[in-house]
């Protein structure tokens, strides 16, 4: 689809530059409503992710951060994360007959809280993003924060605005609030031991993943959205949707976006017609500014080998990263010359979700919780806090693989950042059409490397606009 809303620019430092009109602009003086020292909490997105999200926000000590709002696409799905959530955080669940549906919910929810959470499918939130800050919102977003370059640029416009109006944004890459990631981070990058890092290998290789089927009387946009992650307007496929944990971790430790992606990718296993638009697998070449090349895999392929982990080659050796927590360094003959330890045991550790997911070894604090516990101290003491900035240029980092994947081509990323091709339409009402349909065989567009829109007609098949 391609619809164009957001002006396109002639590069990335550009348009990060631009800013709003100075004199719409007002500092927010508080977080809530003056006069209550509640802040309210929103969640938009009751899926599994949001529902954790919401977990988390209420597990800090902060117990004047109450959950106030809740909304889904699907009722049902808010009903049930709402009484789940309820079970575990009673008093701090204020949430009353504050529960929203359908695709325009996220307005009410909105207009009544102080801070949201945005976990709906990856294709909406540059655009809850821009409502939110627009009201003067504090933010937790769920990666990627966009499907096409478009809503990548409409993630930084807003970024830009929620500093003026210095509000607070956290994006869930969650390995950047990882101890054993931070302890790696400054043993490369302060203490130099692996040298210069001249090539990097990052990983998410693993099975399939759920498929809902269609419900009586649920229309094409309905059914879509149910089955979101099959779909590039809603996901952006999963290199962006998974992989770009690995592919932030990537420019994190090499310190910038890739200058151009070349690779290949396809459906070996996604042979059915009920998978929608996805690729199974994609293997990208990308190389940065200073000649580091990273090679990036990701897969969902049943019965192969599994593999969620980054490493890099540097000119002393090598680091290898993982968040369960084993990261450790070994020089070139293969000699260990740093290992991560986690903290042991301590209050704060147990306090910040010790144990579970992603929590790493020892007494580690869990990162999911981190993200929480930091956008709350931010908010509360008015401390700088924005990761939209990075969270887009990983987020385009992932689309310009996908676009090099799914075309063939060797993709530099000003013009995967320029790019004007928009899979997901920058309003959403429940009159609006899906963006893509099946075919009279029930086929829907999915991407050729190398095909032109009259290669796809030979065939009688949809064509896919790429970059």
């Amino acid at each position: 689809m391609n619809t164009p809303t957001t002006p396109a620019p002639t590069s990335r430092r550009q348009f990060i530059g631009t800013t709003a009109a100075a004199s719409a602009l007002t500092v927010a003086q508080s977080a809530w409503a003056a006069g209550s020292d509640k802040v309210k909490i929103g969640l938009i997105g009751s899926g599994g992710r949001g529902s954790g999200a919401a977990d988390q926000a209420l597990t800090t000590p902060n117990a004047n951060f109450v959950l106030h709002a809740v909304c889904d696409a699907f009722k049902e799905k808010a009903e049930g994360a709402l009484s789940n959530i309820r079970n575990k955080h009673a008093e701090r669940v204020q949430v009353d007959d504050r529960i929203y549906d359908g695709v325009e919910g996220y307005k009410k929810v909105i207009d009544s809280c102080d801070l949201v959470i945005l976990t709906t499918p990856p294709g909406f939130r540059p655009y809850h993003f821009e409502a939110a800050i627009n009201a003067g919102k504090h933010v937790f977003m769920e990666k990627p924060v966009a499907v096409d370059s478009p809503g990548v640029r409409k993630v930084l416009e807003m970024a830009k605005v929620a500093d003026e109006k210095k509000l607070k944004v956290v994006v869930g890459l969650q390995r950047r609030y990882q101890n054993c990631y931070l302890d790696a981070l400054k043993q490369v990058k302060e203490q130099g031991i692996i040298g210069d890092i001249v090539s990097g290998q990052v990983y998410w290789n693993g099975g399939g993943i759920w498929f809902r089927d269609r419900k009586e009387g649920m229309n094409e946009l309905m059914y879509q959205c149910n089955n979101w992650y099959h779909f590039t307007w809603l996901c952006g496929d999963h290199i962006n949707e998974q992989h770009i944990h690995n592919i932030d971790v990537a420019n994190w430790f090499i310190g910038g976006h890739p200058e151009t992606a070349a690779g290949m990718g396809g459906r070996q296993q996604r042979v059915d017609k009920k998978w929608g638009q996805i690729y199974d697998h994609h293997y990208v070449e990308f190389t940065y500014a200073n000649g580091v090349r990273v090679n990036s895999q990701c897969r969902h392929q049943s019965n192969t080998k599994p593999d969620v982990r980054e490493e890099f080659t540097g000119t002393k050796g090598k680091v290898y990263l993982d968040n369960s927590g084993k990261c450790y360094a070994n020089d070139h003959k293969g000699n260990t010359i740093w290992k991560y330890r986690a903290a042991r045991g301590g209050d704060e550790a147990k306090a910040k979700g010790k144990g579970k997911k992603g929590g790493g070894n020892g007494g580690d604090p869990n990162p999911y919780q981190v993200e929480h516990d930091t956008l709350q101290d931010a908010i509360l003491n008015n401390k700088p806090l924005n990761n939209a900035y990075y969270g887009a240029e990983s987020t385009m980092t992932a689309i310009m693989g996908r676009m090099a994947t799914y075309s063939g081509k060797e993709i530099s990323w000003d013009e995967a950042l320029n790019s004007k091709v928009q899979h997901m339409p920058a309003i959403v009402t429940p009159e609006t059409e899906a963006p893509v349909k099946p075919d009279a065989n029930g086929w829907y567009p999915i991407a050729i490397p190398g095909y032109k829109a009259e290669d796809y007609a030979k065939l009688g098949m949809q064509p896919v606009e790429i970059v």
